[in-house]
């Protein structure tokens, strides 16, 4: 599990990512702006929050602009990824050719406003976690093609990642326990690979199984506040134990105050409301 808050845009699946954007968005030519705005005028632009947030995403700027390939004479980052900003805070400002600035800027706003979203509600969840000792964990719900990125903006947020992927790590859930013919035989072949892995449990005898087959890092699925209390309580420090299941930004506080390690959250990435911010171009 990783917790780096550097939000590094340098890979391959990204730059495709922000190239296949601004060729769905341009296609063979901006025609709005053709027509109406003049060859070569230029123009500058500013990027404002119209809400509180937590800004990710915004290194994305420069590798926009340059696939673009327009001509762009300015380019000023005002504020990392993880900064918490109040309404009307200008996070970046751009000059250029007007025709370019007005064919990047939405390609720019869904990227920032998708980003900071996630960024915002696990900052929300980290802060209700606060003095617990319990952290924030994503999951692989997240937009197909986006994963790094979404993950990324949680880093963002306060939040740790789980796995990137099925190849980074194993964990055991319900269904490869029902292929594996039991919890200890899915335990017994993932001891086999010398890799760390994680066990999904839903009942206290699967729980029990678990310990005793070896594993010690448990997932806990589907429980209360309540059962999650006694399960920990009853694993007292035998395995590392992480909640997931309908943990709500109403409900995480009680959840962490169960002694869990880690809560895992979908709706950090799958559900997330994107976060208000605009473009404002002015002509020179």
């Amino acid at each position: 599990m990783s917790n780096n808050l550097a939000f590094d845009i340098h890979s391959p699946e990204i730059e495709q990512l922000v190239r296949m954007a601004l060729e769905e968005d341009i296609g063979s030519g901006d025609v709005t702006s053709g027509a109406t705005v003049a060859e070569g005028r230029q123009a500058s632009g500013v990027f404002r929050t119209k809400q509180g947030l937590t800004l990710a995403g915004i290194e994305l700027l420069p590798l926009i602009y340059r696939l673009h390939g327009g001509s762009i004479r300015l380019l000023e980052i005002q504020f990392a990824s993880g900064v918490t900003l109040l309404p009307g805070t200008v996070v970046a400002r751009v000059a250029g050719d007007a025709r370019t600035l007005l064919e990047c800027e939405r390609v720019s706003l869904n990227f920032l406003q998708r980003l900071s979203g996630i960024a915002t509600q696990t900052a929300a969840y980290v802060s209700r976690t606060e003095g617990t000792g319990c952290r924030i964990l994503d999951t692989r719900k997240t937009t197909p093609g986006w994963r790094k990125l979404e993950k990324m903006a949680v880093r963002a947020g306060g939040g740790v990642n789980h796995r990137q992927g099925l190849f980074d790590a194993i964990l055991i859930k319900n269904n490869h326990i029902t292929a594996a013919g039991s919890i200890t035989a899915a335990i017994r072949a993932a001891q086999a690979t010398g890799m760390d892995f994680e066990v999904e449990v839903r009942t206290w005898g699967e729980m029990d199984e678990a310990l005793e087959a070896g594993a010690t890092k448990l997932l806990l699925d589907n429980l209360t506040p309540e059962e999650a209390r006694d399960w920990i309580r009853h694993i007292n420090g035998r395995a590392s134990t992480e909640l997931s299941g309908n943990i709500t930004l109403g409900s995480v506080s009680e959840y962490a105050r169960t002694g869990a390690d880690f809560i895992s959250a979908g709706a950090l990435t799958h559900s997330v409301k994107a976060v208000d911010l605009h473009f404002l171009l002015t002509l020179e």
